[in-house]
Order: C-alpha cells, then sequence, then structure tokens
C-alpha cells in the first residue's frame, strides 16, 4: 500500500483500503472477502471481479488481489471456473450453537448395531453444517473447465453412428485409455480387450456376484473392520459375507483359511477403513491361498492414486492376474456422479461378466466415457491429480492438527494415504460409537461410527472423510466431536 493518503475504496462490498494494516494488504482483502462469504453478502455461486478489474477499482498491484484469491482458494471458499471466472463454492464455518431439539432426530439415524440401507441413504442426506462423511471427495475440485472442453471437442468429432447403442464392454476409446492409466500408476499390464465399463465400484461388485452365483458360490470373505456399504452390496446380491480380521499388516490370511470361502473382497492399497496397505508376507501368503485353493480374489483399488507419505503400492492384479478380478473407479478421483469404473477379470470371467453388464443396462452412457477418454489421454487427468494430492495433504494435515489440539488421546490411523482418517478413543465405551456419532451429528457434524464397519469385536471409534472439506472446515468439525465428545460423558 503506497499511503493512507492514496487509499481507495471500490464499490464492491464498500472495500477500502485505508482500513487495511501496514504491509497486510492482501491478508486483509483476503478476510473482507471471507467475511462477506460467511455472512451471505457472497452466496455460494455468486462470481467475484477479475483479479485486474478490482485490482483497478482498488488503486492496488493485481499482484495483491491474486494472492487474496489464492489463500481463499487454498481454504475452499473460491475456485476458478475458467471463462465463468472465479466463483464462490463454500462458505467459511465458525462453531455453532447446538440445538437441543436436533439430538432426537441424531438418534434415530444412529442406533447400536449395523444400520440398514435406508438408514445409510438418509445420513447422506441429512444437511449438516460439516460433513466429514468418508468417502466423499472434493466435489468444489471437479475440473469443470477442462471436462467442458473436452467435451466439445468430443462432439465435434463424434459421427451420428456413435448416438447409437453402444459396445456393452464400454466404448474402445476409453478402454484403451484405461489400459493406458493402468500400466502408468498401477503397474498392471492388460490389453483393452480385457476391460469392461461399469457403473463404478457398487456395479462391479453386483456384475461380480452375479456371475459367482452363477458358479455356485454363495460366499465373499470381507475384511472386518470393512465398508459397510460393499458389504451391503454384496448381501443385496445374495452373497453371505463373513467376516476375516485385518490387524497392522492387512487380512489375515491363516483367518481367511479357517473361514473356508472361496474368494474374497479386498482393498489391498489403502484398507478401508483402518488404512493399512496389505504387508509383504501377507501377499505372498494370498498368492499361495490362491494358488493352493484355487480361491479368487476381488481387488478394490480404493484411494490407491491418493497419497502422500509413502511410496505406492502394486496392485495386486499385477502380481496374480489369474485369481484376481480389478475393479476401479473414478469415483474418487473426480466425481461419484459420473458413474464411471472398471473390471479387469481373469479369463474364465469375462465373458460372463460382459453378459451380466449387457443385460442388465446395455452398457454405460457412451458420451461420458469418451470425454473420459480425452481426459485420460491429453494429460488432464493427471494434472488434476497432482492438484488432489496437494490439497487433501492439508486437509488431512488440518485434521491431524485439530485432533492434536482439541482430542489429543484420540489414535489416529491410515493418515499416509486416502480420503479419510480411522480414530480410536480412550474412555469411549464399546459399541458407544454410535451414540458418539449421534452427539457429532447433533452439534452439526457427520462422521461414521466404526462399529458400522464391523462384524466382529474392535475398539469404538469414527471413521472422518477429510476430501470434501477446507482447513478451516475440517478444524470446526473437530473441535465440534469434542465437544460431542464432552456431550457422551468420555475423557476428552
Amino acid at each position: 500500500m503506497e499511503g493512507r493518503r492514496n487509499a481507495k475504496a471500490a464499490d464492491f462490498l464498500q472495500l477500502d483500503t485505508g482500513q487495511a494494516p501496514a504491509g497486510g494488504l492482501a491478508e486483509w482483502l483476503a478476510g473482507r472477502l471471507r467475511h462477506a462469504i460467511s455472512d451471505g453478502r457472497l452466496p455460494v455461486g455468486s462470481r467475484l471481479p477479475a483479479t485486474r478489474v478490482l485490482a483497478a477499482e482498488l488503486g492496488v498491484s493485481r499482484g495483491v488481489v491474486t494472492e487474496a484469491y489464492q489463500r481463499l482458494g487454498e481454504d475452499g471458499h473460491i475456485a476458478g471456473r475458467g471463462r465463468h471466472g472465479t466463483v464462490v463454492v463454500a462458505a467459511p464455518l465458525t462453531v455453532p450453537v447446538p440445538s437441543p431439539r436436533a439430538r432426537p432426530a441424531a438418534a434415530r439415524l444412529f442406533t447400536d448395531g449395523e444400520p440398514g440401507a435406508d438408514v445409510y441413504d438418509a445420513l447422506r442426506a441429512a444437511p449438516a453444517r460439516v460433513d466429514l462423511t468418508p468417502g466423499l471427495p472434493d466435489l468444489a475440485a471437479f475440473p469443470r473447465a477442462a471436462w467442458l472442453r473436452a467435451e466439445r471437442d468430443v462432439l465435434a468429432d463424434l459421427p451420428a453412428a456413435a448416438l447409437g447403442y453402444g459396445d456393452p464392454r464400454g466404448a474402445p476409446e476409453l478402454r484403451r485409455a484405461v489400459a493406458a492409466w493402468l500400466a502408468r500408476y498401477r503397474g498392471i499390464r492388460v490389453d483393452p480387450a480385457e476391460v469392461l465399463i461399469v457403473a463404478g465400484t457398487a456395479q462391479a461388485l453386483g456384475l461380480i456376484a452375479h456371475v459367482l452365483r452363477a458358479e455356485g458360490i454363495s460366499e465373499l470373505a470381507v475384511e472386518d473392520p470393512g465398508s459397510l456399504g460393499a458389504r451391503q452390496h454384496l448381501r443385496n446380491a445374495g452373497m453371505r459375507t463373513p467376516p476375516v480380521p485385518v490387524d497392522t499388516e492387512g487380512i489375515r490370511v491363516d483367518a481367511l483359511s479357517a473361514t473356508g470361502a472361496p474368494a474374497v473382497l479386498l482393498t489391498p492399497a489403502h484398507q478401508f477403513p483402518t488404512g493399512v496397505v496389505l504387508g509383504g508376507g501377507r501377499r505372498r501368503a494370498l498368492m499361495a491361498w490362491a494358488a493352493g485353493q484355487g480361491g479368487l480374489v476381488v481387488e478394490d483399488d480404493y484411494d490407491a492414486e491418493h497419497r502422500y507419505d509413502r511410496p505406492p503400492v502394486p496392485a495386486l492384479r499385477a502380481m496374480l492376474p489369474d485369481r484376481v478380478v480389478y475393479a476401479g473407479s473414478v469415483s474418487k478421483l473426480l466425481a461419484p456422479a459420473l458413474r464411471v469404473g472398471w473390471v479387469v477379470a481373469p479369463p474364465r470371467y469375462r465373458e460372463a461378466l460382459v453378459d451380466a453388464k449387457r443385460f442388465m443396462d446395455l452398457g454405460n452412457p457412451v458420451l461420458p466415457q469418451l470425454v473420459l477418454a480425452r481426459l485420460m489421454e491429453s494429460g488432464a487427468l493427471e494434472r488434476h491429480l497432482r492438484c488432489l494430492r496437494g490439497r487433501h495433504r492439508q486437509r488431512r494435515d488440518a485434521m491431524i492438527a485439530a485432533f492434536a489440539e482439541h482430542l489429543p488421546r484420540a489414535v489416529v490411523h491410515g493418515a499416509a494415504a486416502g480420503l479419510h482418517l480411522m480414530v480410536t478413543f480412550d474412555g469411549v465405551r464399546d459399541g458407544d460409537d454410535s451414540a458418539l456419532a449421534a452427539a457429532a451429528f447433533a452439534e452439526g457434524v457427520k462422521a461414521h461410527p466404526l462399529s458400522w464397519h464391523t462384524q466382529l469385536p474392535y475398539a469404538p471409534g469414527l471413521v472422518l472423510g477429510y476430501a470434501a472439506s477446507p482447513p478451516a472446515a475440517v478444524e470446526a468439525g473437530v473441535a465440534l466431536l469434542a465437544r460431542a465428545h464432552m456431550v457422551t460423558g468420555a475423557r476428552p
């Protein structure tokens, strides 16, 4: 700032640079904009002035405005939208005073024991001040401008014949792009003809269960703790899901053998919800189990691309192609709403899976497949992944720091990768994590009790996603969790 005599004002939000402290103009501007977003003067969806326009109105350098916008972008409050400018995408959060009237509704959602799918869906739809639901990606980071460019390019080149019914296996362009992506990022060498495009991992599990049941297999063992959603999909498809305990090295293969189950569902790259990586010894034991007992591994490559403090680990499919059905998706990389995933299966299951897909829905919509293929081939998806890693690391660090400040006795698990943390608590009695999640929801925070994702006895805790919330919201959410922790009578 050049001095108080040269201070200027802008009509936009009645900004007056004369109010800024010396040497702190960018920080002052970011604070004023943040306050305007918080109190509703800049609602979600509104557009900010271009940096050069606001800089000219305020009589400051463009770099000052750019730095202020960058700070708000890092906090997740605004995002660039290409030709549509810079748009408000999320409001700052403060710790609210809870309403006692909210508690009965929360208690109905968080009953003891495994919830039904209706409860699971009701929680997903319920509003909250801070959404720390696991498995929710940063939807505000969806690359809209890159997607629109790719879509325009695809439509410009698209022949009329391509708008008819497509190949039930998926568009050849996307199958080629997925094969290249898997080779580059997961160490999987696969021919595009082996790739089946599906409507996300949920449909993949349903198709796999259908094919296995046709072979007389009605048991698919699952990790414990393990995903409640995956378990519900498998059960809906008629499969029994015997639990196999997980420890710090991953699934216990000796316990898997003891179940007698002919197949198992695993998340080996970043186990949900504990976050452990399947260790080398366990991988060798698993390969011996598959070879010796003719066992089948269904590999859900959950969160494989989202890693921060450890090197990548190879996919099981790369090590044991004849005994692994591999499933992946872009739900956590782009958005669940796209409903795009893929399955790579051993030859004996390939045609049966294609038939099951054909008779279920005739194949995924072709246009989104072609757009995604263009993003993969152009390098746009790779650039998006690099950007996400930085954002997610900041949010993960904010959650860990908030627990250290507000709940220092909590034990944080699985921080090296992924989009969520598992947290266990000293002083919370067995089975009381549902009450803790209910109290947190009454305070305005959505999270999963760990007991939802277990069939066997396990330490009580919570499963918390951090990817969808900016650092300030993550910190506010953990502060509210600490208040809920006190309400339940547990030790901080």
